[in-house]
C-alpha cells in the first residue's frame, strides 16, 4: 500500500514539475524565428528593391538586430549593451506605441527603438510592440509573455550573488551593469572610446583590398572609357573586388561587345539592364552570359533612350514648360523600359486632358513622377512629386498654388548643396578623415546639422578613419564608423 502511495505522490509530483516548465519556458531560436515572421515580412529588404534608402537602413539594421539574437543564445553571455535600431515598416497604418516613428519620402513608416532585453522572449515582445505588430501569436508556443521579472521559473537559473560577494571580490555585478547601461543613453563619445580599436582593426585589415578596389576601378574606367563605376548597395570591399575582376575577365574574353559603353557609368545591382538614368545596370547573381546579353544590347537601350527623352520634352509643354527629372536618391530604382511605360501613360493622360497651361510659364521647377502615390507633394528640395494616377485637375491646381513656394525652395536646395559640401570639406580635414560620407536616407539639412555639431567637439578617435553618418551606431565589416546624423553628446 505504502509503494503504491509512493508511486501515486511521484507521478503527481512529475507532473506538477512538468507544467512548472512549459509555463515558465523561454524561447528557442526556432521560436523566436518563427515568432518575428510578422516582423520580417513588414522590414525585409527584399520587400523594398523598388526603394533603394529603406532597404539601406532595413538591411543594416537586421545585421545588427541578428548579430543580437545570436548573442542572446551564447551560453555564459552577459555583456548586453541597448542597442538602438531603425527601420522603415511596409504597413501603413497609425501607430499608438511611444517609440520614436515619422515618414518617409516613399510613404514607409520609421519606427526607432532601442533593445535592452536579456532573454529572447522579451526582445521579440519589444520588436512587435515597438513596430505596432500582433503579439498574440506569441501566446500559442507555450511561453509565458508576462514580463520576465515576474517570472520566477528554477530551470536552468543562472547563480545570482549577493552583492556583498561583489564587493568583496572587486568583481563586477552584471546586473548593475545592465541597469546603468539602460540608464544611461549612448553617446558619441563613448561610442566612439568603445569601439574605435575595433574599427581601426578592420580599417587596417581592408586596406590591401581598398587599394586593389581602386586599381581596379582605375583601370576598367581608362580601357572602357567609363564615366565611372558604383555599387547601388553598401557591398563589402572583397565583394565589390570580386565584382571587378568579373567584369575585367568578361572585358579579356569578349572585348567587341563592350565597343558601346564609352561614356556610360557602370553600376552594380540587384539586376541587369539599363536605369532609367540611363546607367549600365550588372546584376551581381547574373552570369557573364547575362552581361553579355545587356552588352550586346546597349544599341536599342540606347534608341529607347532618345524615345524617353523626348517623351519628358512632350510632358513639359503641356505642363507649362516643367522640367521632368529622374533623381536616383529618391526615386525607386527602375529600368528604363518601367521608367519609358510610366512617362508614356501619364503623356497620355495629360494630352487627353488637355489642362490650360500657359506656355514657359513653368519654366525652371522640375518634378519627378512616382507610382507609389496617390496625391502630388512638394519635396523639400523645390521639386514637385506627382503621382501617375493625380487627377489632371487637382494636378493643375496644387502646381499653381505651390509654384511660389517650389521656387524659393530650388533656391534653397542650391545654398544647401554649396553648405553641406563645404561642412564635409571643413569636418574631412579638420579631424584629418580618409573619408566623410552620408548614407542616401540621411537628408542634406541632417548631415548639415551632424556636421557642424561634430566641428564643435574635439574627437582625436577619427584620425585616419571613413566615417558615415547614417541612423544608428555600427562598425562595417571593413572598418567604417556608422554613426547617427542626430548623436547625443
Amino acid at each position: 500500500m505504502f509503494c503504491c502511495l509512493r508511486t501515486v505522490r511521484r507521478l503527481c509530483l512529475d507532473k506538477i514539475l512538468l507544467q512548472c516548465v512549459l509555463q515558465s519556458r523561454t524561447l528557442s531560436g526556432a521560436d523566436a524565428i518563427n515568432a518575428l515572421r510578422p516582423f520580417y515580412f513588414a522590414v525585409h529588404p527584399d520587400f523594398f528593391g523598388q526603394h533603394p534608402k529603406e532597404r539601406e537602413v532595413n538591411e543594416n539594421s537586421l545585421k545588427r538586430l541578428n548579430g543580437y539574437l545570436e548573442n542572446l543564445q551564447k551560453p555564459g553571455f552577459r555583456s548586453f549593451k541597448p542597442t538602438q535600431l531603425t527601420f522603415y515598416v511596409r504597413e501603413r497604418e497609425p501607430n499608438s506605441s511611444n517609440v520614436q516613428e515619422s515618414f518617409s519620402a516613399s510613404g514607409f513608416r520609421a519606427v526607432s527603438f532601442t533593445l535592452h532585453t536579456r532573454d529572447l522572449l522579451s526582445t521579440v515582445l519589444d520588436i512587435l510592440n515597438s513596430c505596432s505588430l500582433s503579439t498574440e501569436h506569441v501566446q500559442s508556443l507555450n511561453v509565458n509573455t508576462q514580463p520576465h521579472k515576474e517570472a520566477k521559473s528554477t530551470v536552468n537559473r543562472p547563480i545570482k550573488w549577493d552583492k556583498t560577494y561583489y564587493s568583496f571580490t572587486g568583481f563586477k555585478d552584471p546586473e548593475e551593469e545592465l541597469e546603468q547601461a539602460q540608464r544611461v543613453e549612448t553617446t558619441l563619445i563613448s561610442w566612439l572610446d568603445d569601439n574605435e580599436a575595433t574599427a581601426v582593426k578592420k580599417l587596417k585589415k581592408s586596406l590591401p583590398l581598398r587599394k586593389e578596389l581602386e586599381r581596379l576601378k582605375i583601370e576598367l574606367s581608362h580601357e572602357l572609357q567609363l564615366s565611372d563605376i558604383r555599387w547601388q548597395r553598401s557591398w563589402g570591399i572583397a565583394h565589390r573586388c570580386s565584382q571587378l575582376h568579373s567584369l575585367g575577365r568578361l572585358v579579356q574574353q569578349r572585348p567587341e561587345i563592350l565597343k558601346n559603353v564609352k561614356g556610360r557609368t557602370v553600376v552594380f545591382t540587384d539586376r541587369s539592364g539599363m536605369s532609367a538614368a540611363g546607367h549600365i545596370m550588372l546584376g551581381t547573381m547574373d552570369v557573364h552570359h547575362h552581361w553579355t546579353k545587356i552588352f550586346e544590347r546597349l544599341p536599342n537601350y540606347y534608341m529607347l533612350q532618345k524615345k524617353l527623352l523626348l517623351l519628358e520634352d512632350r510632358i513639359s509643354q503641356l505642363l507649362g514648360g516643367i522640367q521632368v527629372i529622374y533623381i536616383e536618391e529618391l526615386q525607386p530604382l527602375l529600368t528604363l523600359e518601367e521608367y519609358y511605360e510610366t512617362l508614356n501613360s501619364f503623356y497620355n493622360k495629360l494630352r487627353d486632358s488637355r489642362l490650360p497651361f500657359h506656355p514657359r510659364s513653368l519654366r525652371g521647377l522640375q518634378m519627378i513622377l512616382e507610382s507609389d502615390r496617390y496625391a502630388p507633394s512638394l519635396h523639400e528640395f523645390g521639386h514637385f512629386m506627382i503621382p501617375t494616377v493625380c487627377d489632371p485637375a487637382a494636378l493643375q491646381w496644387f502646381i499653381f498654388a505651390k509654384a511660389q513656394e517650389a521656387r524659393e525652395n530650388l533656391k534653397r536646395k542650391e545654398e544647401m548643396m554649396i553648405t553641406e559640401k563645404e561642412l564635409i570639406d571643413t569636418s574631412t580635414e579638420r579631424f584629418s578623415l580618409d573619408r566623410l560620407y552620408k548614407e542616401p536616407s540621411v537628408s542634406s539639412a541632417q548631415m548639415i546639422d551632424c556636421c557642424k555639431r561634430l566641428l564643435e567637439e574635439s574627437l582625436p578617435y577619427l584620425q585616419g578613419m571613413h566615417l558615415c553618418i547614417s541612423h544608428f551606431y555600427s562598425v562595417l565589416q571593413d572598418g567604417d564608423l556608422c554613426i547617427p546624423w542626430n548623436w547625443k553628446n
